[in-house]
């Protein structure tokens, strides 16, 4: 477990997120990071739960209409 600090930053607070935790989320300066809540507090993800729900979605619709898609492409 790594203890973050809250800072300054502006007129908002933040936290800095050490190297190491950017790199095992596979984030860099300018990426999106989500927080969604969980049964035992909070959780950060690199992704957005709401597009995955979408994504698989959109499998289902193509893989129903994979006919009709594969006429449109040609």
């Amino acid at each position: 477990m790594t203890a973050l600090k809250l800072t300054q930053i502006g007129n908002s607070v933040g936290v800095i997120l050490p190297k190491e935790v950017l790199a095992r989320l596979n984030l860099e300066k300018g990426d999106s990071l989500f927080v969604t809540d969980a049964a035992n507090g909070i959780t950060l993800t690199p992704y957005d739960p709401t597009l995955d729900v979408q994504m698989q979605e959109a499998r289902a619709i193509m893989k129903k209409r994979r006919n009709v898609l594969r006429e449109l492409a040609k």
